[in-house]
């Protein structure tokens, strides 16, 4: 397992402009969470309240407003803290690579990505079939469902361990992505199949750090939440009003907080340790070959690869290792 927090907190201090722009950009998302939620809890106290309508309309009601907003979240998260998100991607990937801290990263960040990609919908596309290829990746090497076969006990344990895992190959796909923005390969479907292909020859060290973190981030989650409860509990003393609107304030702070400081740091070592481990490394055909018999979002990416000019492979490989090139 390789541990890279030192230098990737250092990375992520470098990239405060960008981290400060995801606060921002938390903040408001936990802003509008807030506002929303405490008109329409509101409102919906307030018509029972007053009888106008019944409990098991008034619970439509807030499932149909619940609906509405993650819908409109999804949008407004795919469309613009996506893009935020990328542009720090490429920022840190830049700083890892060059140790260079570009002096406008902002605009630096947002111009790669628009350069690179041309929108978020083909942003999307890549990153799409990244997150598909290492999740049924991460399934091939640690068959979790084999252990239960022997000792079924381990079953809830284990069941903690595959949600730990999709957590995991959300920070691994950004970075594949932040692979892709550093890459010198000009096609992205070439760089983010070269990327998987890394990934696949360093899982063990970065797979292992980067489900540490994710523990620990479920963690820090739940202390988070223990210290924002006394502040419900004020609200709760004034009214039951009050009260739904304070767990609703302490919500909205914590999903603030998550997406403009907790989430960015995570990414920041996820990114750090992969780059770094994947150094010296080469993509080849025989681990390519692995990955594609073992999952179909790989094969997507592969195809859309194919779908240009071919190149020739290194035959070394070292499928499911961390051996390194002999280039």
């Amino acid at each position: 397992m390789a541990l890279y927090f030192g230098r990737a907190t250092r990375v992520f201090f470098r990239t405060l402009p960008f981290v400060a722009l995801r606060m921002v950009v938390g903040a408001s998302f936990g802003l509008v969470t807030v506002v929303y939620f405490g008109v329409v809890g509101w409102l919906v106290l307030t018509l029972l309240d007053a009888g106008t309508v019944s409990g098991p309309i008034g619970g439509i009601g807030l499932l149909v407003a619940t609906l509405v907003f993650l819908a409109a979240m999804r949008f407004a998260r795919r469309y613009v803290l996506y893009m935020v998100a990328a542009g720090h991607i490429a920022v840190i990937a830049h700083v890892v690579e060059t140790d260079e801290t570009p002096p406008n990263q902002i605009a630096f960040g947002t111009n790669t990505v628009r350069d690179d990609f041309m929108g978020a919908n083909a942003l999307f596309a890549v990153d799409q079939l990244i997150k598909a290829s290492i999740k049924q990746f991460n399934g091939t090497a640690v068959p979790l469902s084999r252990w239960v076969r022997f000792v079924p006990a381990l079953e809830h344990v284990l069941t903690v361990l595959r949600k730990a895992l999709a957590l995991a190959a959300t920070y691994l796909d950004e970075a594949i992505l932040a692979y892709v923005f550093v890459s010198d390969e000009e096609d992205n479907w070439r760089a983010a199949s070269d990327g998987v292909v890394l990934y696949a020859k360093t899982w063990k060290s970065v797979l292992g750090s980067t489900l540490l973190i994710v523990v620990g981030t479920y963690v820090v989650g739940f202390a988070l939440l223990l210290s924002l409860t006394p502040l419900a509990a004020v609200f709760g003393g004034l009214s039951p009003t009050f009260e739904v609107l304070g767990w609703v304030v302490v919500a909205g702070v914590a999903v603030a907080i998550y997406l403009g400081v907790l989430r960015p740091w995570v990414k920041t070592v996820v990114i750090t340790t992969f780059l770094l481990e994947s150094r010296g490394l080469t993509p080849d055909s025989e681990t390519m070959e692995f990955i594609v018999g073992r999952s179909d979002g790989f094969g997507r990416l592969v195809a859309n690869v194919e779908a240009g000019k071919p190149d020739e492979r290194d035959a070394d490989s070292d499928p499911l290792g961390d051996g390194r090139s002999s280039g």
